[in-house]
């Protein structure tokens, strides 16, 4: 794998130039994974997987040393809020997750005792601190079902509320409709005036909201 230093370049890049305690962070263990899976040079590589739990700067860094990304299908984001990451090698199926520890900040005063701010002394720790002292590590069993694997679609529906496709076996089967997830759940937008398109109707103007119920408009 390439030096460290080398991939923290990388991983700034990707997040607009800013060097954050969490793009260390990031760098450090993307690297503690693919070091315990045996994947030398992951960007090259199509046996990984990352689940990566937050969608913060730690993320960016993860995708930048792994190349892993979601357009990939192999970076999945888990949204728990923790800085951890699950990596996956396809190929012997073993899986390590990895946990920035929660007392990693008591020993950067140790590294680094006369740093100007507390940010910047985090920073600099994390680049030389001890794995151990960094991160808790666990192997893991990851089941990853067909669906979720890199690759073409391995299905597509219709749904019977919004008719929109959808893809990879996300939909819900509920009372015997098939639907989407937004309209069987309530969605994080809320619908305003537009077109649906009906294969057996004209284009209609309706309206959609949270819940996936629909109204004509009266327009």
């Amino acid at each position: 794998m390439r030096p460290f230093d080398e991939l923290l370049t990388d991983a700034v890049a990707m997040h607009r130039g800013c060097l954050c305690p969490g793009q260390v962070l990031g760098v450090r263990m993307a690297m503690l994974g693919c070091r315990l899976l045996g994947i030398e040079e992951p960007t090259q590589s199509k046996r990984l997987i990352v689940y990566v739990e937050i969608d913060r700067c730690m993320a960016d860094a993860i995708a930048a040393v792994t190349g892993c990304r979601l357009g990939k299908r192999t970076l999945k984001h888990m949204d728990y809020g923790k800085c951890a990451c699950t990596f996956v090698d396809l190929l012997t199926g073993r899986a390590f997750r990895i946990l920035a520890r929660e007392d990693a900040r008591e020993h950067v005063w140790s590294y680094v005792p006369f740093g100007p701010d507390k940010n910047t002394a985090q920073r600099e720790a994390y680049k030389v601190m001890r794995d151990d002292e960094l991160f808790v590590v666990q192997e893991v069993l990851v089941n990853i079902p067909d669906h979720d694997r890199p690759g073409r679609p391995i299905s597509r529906v219709i749904c019977a509320v919004c008719g929109e496709g959808v893809n990879d076996r996300r939909e819900i089967r509920l009372n015997g409709l098939v639907l989407c997830r937004a309209c069987a759940n309530g969605s994080y937008y809320q619908g305003l005036e537009r077109s649906v398109h009906r294969p057996d109707k004209k284009d209609q103007r309706i309206r959609v909201d949270g819940l996936g119920k629909q109204e004509p408009s009266a327009n």
